[in-house]
């Protein structure tokens, strides 16, 4: 997500606050919120996915390959 979408979704969150938004304006910032909320959980699963655990007896568990979708095609 760019930086002017988010910027988009602050605007119409302080106009909301100050005077309300149109039909829309709701329909616009709902579908962005969507789309921020996406972004982020599409980041953390990205992150996550490259998460390696080195464990107690020396053996690497990748967790990506444990409970994420890499590697499976």
């Amino acid at each position: 997500m760019n930086q002017d979408k988010i910027d988009r979704i602050n605007t119409l969150y302080h106009k909301a606050k100050a005077t309300g938004l149109t039909e829309e304006e709701k329909e616009e910032q709902k579908l962005l919120r969507n789309e921020y909320i996406m972004s982020i959980r599409s980041s953390l699963r990205g992150n996550l996915d490259n998460i390696s655990i080195k464990e107690e007896d020396g053996s690497i568990t990748d967790l990506g390959k444990k409970h994420g979708n890499v590697g499976e095609e």
